[in-house]
C-alpha cells in the first residue's frame, strides 16, 4: 500500500466579481470580444495545421501577423490561448488511447471465459459475460473499439486535434434544441459569447500588473482596444474605460497588495447569457508553502473523513487512533445542476474545516481516490446503483476545492490508500463503536480506518500472539500490533477455543456451568475450608 503523504497547496489563486455594464459598454466589450474571439478561431486554425512540427519560430510568425491587426500584448494572449486548448486535446488523446487497450484487453478476457464462469483470483481469471446475449454484444463492441486506435494514431503522428472553440457539448446542441428547450435565438447568443476572448496575461512590473486590462485600486476598468477597433475609444492611448467598478470582495486585500506593488495579475472578461450578466476574473500565481512534514501535521491527531455520494463522514481520531467525540456528518446534494452542486460542496467542506478548527486539529485525512477508470461497466458488471453514484462524483473537484480551502485556514490535507478502507472499517470498527446512544454507520467506521492509516496505525485493533503464548500462563491472549508487525492489517483468523481469558484452551465445554468452576462461596467449593457459623449462644 502507499505511504501517506500531505497534499502540497495550490499553485495558484482565481477570484471573480460582478461587472454592472452599461449598454453601451455591454456593445463596446461584446463587439471587441467577437473580434478577438475571431482571430483565435484562426489563430487555432493555423496551430492544427502545422501538426508536429511546430516550433518556437511558428509561433513567433503567427504572434507577428496577430500583431498588426490588435497589439503585441493581444496577439500573445491569443496565442497562448491557443496552446491551452491545443495542448489539452493533444494529451486527451493519448489518454484515449490508453484507455481503448485497457478496455480491449478486459473485454478479449473476459470474452475468452464461458457465458456465466465465475471469476477467480487465485487463478487469476476474471468473470465471463451473464449471458450468451451479453456475450454477442460485447464481441461486436470488442471489434468497434479496435477500429478506434487506428485513426487515434494516425491523427497523434500527424499533429492533428479535434478543438471546437466554444465547447463540442454546445455545438452539438445545436441539432438538439427542442430537447434543451431553447430557439434558435437564444443558442446563438449563447454561441457568441462562448467564442468571445477578453483574456489578458498580468505582467509584473507594468502598471497594476497588466496593462492590456487594467483595473485601478479603485475598481475602475479600463481595456486597451486592438488597433482595428481604435475608434472606440473614450480615453488617451486607445483605451476604453468602462463605466462600471468592481470589488473583489473575495481576497480582495491580497489583490490589493499585488496590483500596488505592480505584480502581474492575468483578468478574463466573460458574459454570461443565461443570467444576462458580466464577470471578470483576476488570477495569479502565488508562492506555494513549503509542505508540512506528517509528524508535525498530525501532532495533535487527525480528522479523518469518507467522502461519500451525498455527505462527508468525519471521525475526530488522537494520536494513538482512537476515535474521539461523536461522528459528524456534513450533507450535500448533487442532483441538481452545475452551480447548484458546487454551491452544496463548498458548503459541505466549509462546515468540515470549521469542525476541524473546532476540535483543535491541524490535519484532515482523506483517501487518495480516482475513479477516472472506475465508471465502466465492464468494471462493475451490471451494477448499476454503484456506478451512477461513481460517474457523478466529483472526486477530483471536491479534493481540489477542499486543498485550496485548507491551505487558508491552515490545515493540512493527507492523503491515504483507499484500499479496503469500507470493509476493513466495518469489519473492525462499527460494531464496537455502536452503542444504545451511537449507531455508527459504515461510512464512520471508515472514516476512523483513514484516520488510522494516515496516523500509522493498523486498522486493525488486536492481532494474535505467537502460539507458545495463547494461554492466561503468558499473558494476555491478543495484544496490540506494533507497526513493524507484517500483514497486520489482514484479516485475522479465527482462533479455535473459548473466547473467554477466564478458562484455558480445551476446556471451554464447562465455561457456561457455574457450578463447575472454584468461585468464592460457590456451592461447588469444598466444604472443608469453609467457617461455621458463629453460635448464638455458649
Amino acid at each position: 500500500m502507499a505511504a501517506p503523504f500531505v497534499v502540497p497547496g495550490p499553485s495558484g489563486v482565481a477570484i471573480r466579481a460582478r461587472l454592472r455594464v452599461s449598454k453601451t459598454d455591454a456593445a463596446v466589450l461584446a463587439e471587441v470580444g467577437a473580434f478577438l474571439g475571431t482571430l483565435a478561431s484562426r489563430n487555432l486554425a493555423v496551430r492544427s495545421r502545422q501538426g508536429s512540427t511546430h516550433d518556437a519560430a511558428m509561433r513567433a510568425a503567427r504572434k507577428r501577423e496577430l500583431t498588426g491587426c490588435s497589439s503585441a500584448r493581444w496577439a500573445g494572449s491569443i496565442t497562448k490561448a491557443t496552446h491551452d486548448q491545443w495542448a489539452p486535446a493533444r494529451r486527451g488523446q493519448v489518454a484515449e488511447m490508453a484507455w481503448l487497450r485497457r478496455q480491449t484487453t478486459l473485454i478479449e478476457a473476459r470474452l475468452a471465459r464461458p457465458p456465466g464462469a465465475k471469476a477467480s483470483k487465485r487463478e487469476g481469471l476474471v468473470r465471463g459475460y451473464g449471458s450468451r446475449a451479453e456475450w454477442h454484444a460485447k464481441a461486436r463492441r470488442m471489434y468497434g473499439l479496435k477500429d478506434r486506435p487506428a485513426g487515434l494514431e494516425a491523427d497523434w503522428a500527424a499533429g492533428r486535434v479535434h478543438v471546437v472553440r466554444g465547447g463540442k457539448q454546445l455545438a452539438r446542441l445545436r441539432d438538439h434544441l427542442d430537447v434543451a428547450g431553447l430557439d434558435e435565438q437564444a443558442w446563438r447568443q449563447r454561441w457568441q459569447a462562448a467564442r468571445m476572448l477578453l483574456a489578458a496575461d498580468g505582467e509584473s512590473g507594468k502598471r497594476f500588473g497588466n496593462e492590456t486590462i487594467r483595473i485601478t485600486a479603485a475598481g475602475q476598468v479600463s481595456i486597451k482596444l486592438p488597433a482595428t477597433l481604435a475608434h472606440l475609444a473614450n480615453a488617451p492611448h486607445g483605451r476604453y474605460v468602462l463605466d462600471a467598478t468592481t470589488d473583489f470582495r473575495h481576497r480582495g486585500e491580497e489583490w490589493l497588495d499585488r496590483i500596488t506593488a505592480s505584480r502581474a495579475v492575468a483578468y478574463r472578461i466573460h458574459h454570461d447569457v443565461v443570467r444576462g450578466r458580466w464577470y471578470v476574473t483576476a488570477c495569479w500565481q502565488r508562492t506555494i508553502a513549503p509542505v508540512l512534514p506528517l509528524e508535525a501535521a498530525l501532532a495533535k491527531g487527525v480528522v479523518a473523513v469518507d467522502m461519500n455520494d451525498d455527505h462527508l463522514a468525519a471521525w475526530q481520531l488522537d494520536v494513538h487512533g482512537n476515535p474521539v467525540g461523536e461522528p459528524q456528518r456534513f450533507l450535500y446534494d448533487l442532483s441538481g445542476n452545475t452551480q447548484h452542486s458546487d454551491a452544496q460542496i463548498r458548503h459541505a467542506l466549509t462546515q468540515l474545516l470549521h469542525h476541524t478548527r473546532r476540535c483543535g486539529i491541524a490535519a484532515i485525512a482523506i483517501e487518495d481516490l480516482d475513479f477516472s477508470d472506475a465508471r465502466t461497466r465492464e468494471k462493475h458488471g451490471r451494477k448499476k446503483d454503484f456506478r451512477r453514484p461513481i460517474s457523478r462524483f466529483p472526486t477530483a473537484k471536491l479534493r481540489a476545492r477542499l486543498v485550496a480551502m485548507a491551505a487558508e485556514q491552515d490545515i493540512a490535507i493527507i492523503a491515504v490508500d483507499p484500499a479496503y478502507t469500507s470493509r476493513w472499517g466495518a469489519q473492525h470498527w462499527q460494531q464496537p463503536l455502536t452503542s444504545d446512544n451511537r449507531k455508527t454507520t459504515r461510512h464512520d467506521a471508515a472514516a476512523v480506518a483513514i484516520g488510522r492509516r494516515a496516523l500509522g496505525h493498523p486498522i486493525r485493533r488486536r492481532t494474535a500472539p505467537p502460539r507458545t503464548h495463547q494461554s492466561d500462563g503468558y499473558g494476555h491472549r491478543t495484544v496490540q500490533a506494533r507497526l513493524e508487525t507484517q500483514r497486520r492489517e489482514e484479516t485475522r483468523h479465527r482462533v479455535p477455543g473459548p473466547r473467554t481469558r477466564r478458562v484455558p484452551p480445551g476446556r471451554g465445554a464447562k465455561a457456561g456451568d457455574q457450578c463447575a468452576q472454584h468461585r468464592s462461596g460457590h456451592a461447588a467449593e469444598h466444604a472443608s475450608w469453609q467457617q461455621d457459623p458463629l453460635p448464638l449462644s455458649l
